[in-house]
């Protein structure tokens, strides 16, 4: 087993599922804040694309070749968790899948204790790739599973890709399986 590979593996995994919850959605639905604190699913893609272009570039001494977003955290310490109206979603998803591609190549090319240094860290931020990429696939994961709980309200789309849905409805639909467990919920009301 290559660990440094099957974790490539992972990565590139969620991040596909993740961009797969944008497929077929219109920009508002994309941009649309779904939670009181405004996560949308486009913001939740650009979030992941700017955080890996950090962790696996300049913390690891490299230029990912990828022009991103420069914003201003002090000013909006949220910017990176949507989309600006001169960022279409086209835009968002190209730039993510660009990044992507640098991150696959990188984790191909470099061993998992090649050295690393997070600015934002603090003291804490020497470290390897091995840790970054624990640390960025973690954070993909937890957002790949926010986007999936997104779609699913707006369209009812589930599962990691369209063809590997891996979600059974019931035989008897969803509704009637939704109405079974309130059942039970309310029992504890």
């Amino acid at each position: 087993m290559n660990l440094s590979a099957d974790l490539a593996r992972q990565l590139h995994q969620a991040r596909e599922a993740l961009l797969w919850k944008l497929d077929g959605l219109s920009e508002r639905d994309l941009r649309l804040p779904r939670t009181p604190t405004g996560t949308n699913l486009l913001g939740l893609a650009k979030h992941c694309a700017l955080m890996e272009h950090v962790y696996f570039g300049a913390s690891l001494g490299r230029d990912p070749g990828v022009s991103v977003p420069d914003h201003d955290y002090d000013e909006d310490p949220n910017a990176d968790l949507y989309a600006e109206e001169d960022e279409s979603a086209a835009s968002v998803v190209a730039l993510y899948r660009r990044v992507g591609a640098y991150v696959d190549a990188t984790l191909a090319e470099l061993p998992l204790d090649a050295p690393a240094r997070v600015a934002h860290w603090g003291d804490r931020g020497e470290t390897t790739l091995g840790n970054l990429v624990g640390h960025v696939l973690g954070d993909v994961c937890r957002h790949a599973g926010q986007a999936d709980i997104i779609r699913e309200t707006i369209d009812g789309a589930a599962g990691h890709a369209e063809a590997r849905a891996f979600v059974n409805p019931p035989t008897d639909g969803w509704a009637a399986h939704v109405a079974r467990l309130t059942a039970i919920a309310d029992r504890f009301a």
